[in-house]
């Protein structure tokens, strides 16, 4: 069999569950949908890092962000000492490329300091007019078929396609105006939110982007049965990271972690059409790509990998060692004293999930003072922090924005939004105490420096220059004003 070629599709800020396939009915999918009935469709696929820039560098690398120095924090500096498996596939014979969005937002520079392209050349050319204008004008298909007539005849590929939707902002009203969305379609609002009508409507035109997306994606499907490419190309479909929304995209709850993943290869996949249990990371991908390709690891010059190939799910061989995910972060956005992170690690097994969260005296999602900038800016945002000025939807504030304990433990089975925190509970105690040391004990093993550098751990200060002190700037009334925040999102920490 000839080498494969690879789409990897990665959406920006989708969740686990908004597709047709997972049970979901406001979110439409087809083309995921497809891909997940031509192949599979994967239950448990995490990220270790729920923010954007940390996320693809474990996709890249096949390592845990604790394991990557720099380049698991977000707008942090890619150190040159890492190589990315596009670099691996690039240099034994692929053509590799990307549109719009790879590795970011951060500086990734050779060791002579020179720009690097971690992932190939960007085809971003062709252009459109977007339905609003905070979609991007990226004609992504369009770009994918330039591509594709640039490759040479016989030469195998790899093309990653890096939408920015879902990604904040968000046209308000564009699912109801233009997705034919109403908010009474949404069977279920999180417990983490309110559930308003202004709530709702930030869902829908989250929803419409999630759509948008979906339908290059189809695009893309149709060129490659129209060219006859589709019976050895590896389809991957997945998300950076959840939804941009509190508590969700760049925390540590289930809805932060737990995404949609669906793989078409109908040359290298048995029984096509499975639903697969296992707990999958996205370090996994790596090592997947370049054992399709041939590529054995010690030999592709990348660091070593605690990531286990997909052939195992593909082929419906042994899968039992898949019972656990290990997630975690260090620093996200910035507005902390001295550009500091909230740094939490965490143990996603069976129905359950352990988070430590190492600097609880810390705010979660960064100071009040400062926006709370690991959140994005939204309706849904304003919603929470104006939820904290009344007792009867204060706790909705507290779940978001508010202080936590140093250990954390849910039973997602029957709590999946993680509102009720067990741990401390007699009846518990056994478990969170297992969990505790089993997630220590991997941590230990991947020479996690929380464990290894305890106190003098280098937090890495934002390598993007602006972003460099800005609660101290900001502070001074020096700082520039984040696009991601609204005006209104900064304000004084609460009294009590």
């Amino acid at each position: 069999m000839d080498r494969p070629n690879i789409l990897f599709a990665l959406a920006d800020d989708w969740s686990f569950g908004h597709a047709a396939s997972y049970g979901c009915t406001w979110v439409h999918m087809p083309a995921f949908d497809r891909v997940a009935r031509e192949g599979l469709l994967f239950n448990r696929a995490y990220t270790p890092n729920a923010k954007c820039a940390p996320s693809r560098a474990a996709i890249l690398t096949g390592r845990n962000s604790w394991q990557l120095q720099e380049a698991g924090n977000h707008g942090g500096f890619f150190p040159p000492a890492f190589r990315t498996f596009t670099e691996a596939l690039a240099d034994d014979g692929y053509h590799c490329a990307l549109t719009e969005k790879g590795w970011a937002p951060g500086v990734a520079l050779t060791a002579d300091g020179k720009p690097r392209s971690l992932i190939g050349p960007s085809y971003d050319r062709r252009r459109l007019d977007p339905p609003t204008p905070h979609i991007s004008a990226n004609d992504y298909a369009a770009n994918f078929a330039d591509f594709l007539d640039d490759t040479p005849t016989g030469k195998p590929w790899f093309f990653w396609f890096g939408c920015i939707e879902p990604h904040r902002a968000y046209a308000y009203g564009s699912g109801a105006r233009l997705g034919g969305k109403s908010t009474g379609d949404i069977e279920h609002v999180p417990g983490i939110w309110p559930d308003t009508p202004e709530v709702r409507q930030d869902l829908l035109d989250y929803a419409y982007e999630c759509e948008y997306f979906d339908e290059h994606l189809a695009r893309m499907l149709t060129e490659l049965d129209r060219r006859g490419l589709a019976e050895n190309t590896i389809v991957v479909v997945t998300s950076d990271n959840g939804m941009p929304f509190p508590r969700a995209k760049g925390q540590g709850y289930e809805i932060s972690h737990h995404l949609p993943l669906a793989i078409r290869w109908p040359q290298g996949i048995t029984s096509p059409g499975r639903v697969v249990d296992d707990f999958v990371s996205f370090i996994d991908l790596a090592p997947t790509f370049l054992e399709a390709a041939g590529i054995p690891w010690t030999q592709s010059g990348l660091a070593p990998t605690p990531g286990t190939g997909l052939f195992d799910c593909f082929n419906q061989a042994d899968t039992t060692a898949r019972d656990h995910v290990l997630i975690g972060k260090e620093r996200h956005d910035v507005g902390r004293p001295f550009d500091a992170g909230y740094p939490i690690r965490g143990l996603r097994t069976g129905d359950w999930l352990y988070l430590h969260n190492f600097h609880p005296e810390r705010w979660p999602a960064g100071n009040p003072e400062s926006g709370y900038l690991n959140c994005d800016g939204s309706p849904t945002k304003t919603a929470v922090l104006q939820a904290r000025r009344h007792p009867a939807t204060r706790h909705f504030w507290e779940l978001s924005f508010g202080k936590r304990p140093a250990t954390e433990l849910y039973h997602v089975a029957t709590d999946p939004d993680c509102l009720t925190n067990l741990a401390g509970r007699p009846e518990h105690a056994a478990r969170q105490q297992a969990m505790h040391h089993r997630l220590f004990a991997a941590l230990a093993a991947q020479n996690d420096p929380r464990l290894t550098a305890g106190p003098q751990i280098d937090e890495f200060p934002p390598a993007i220059e602006k972003w460099r002190g800005f609660y101290e700037k900001h502070q001074r009334g020096e700082a520039f004003a984040p696009e991601w925040v609204n005006a209104s999102d900064f304000e004084p920490p609460p009294s009590a």
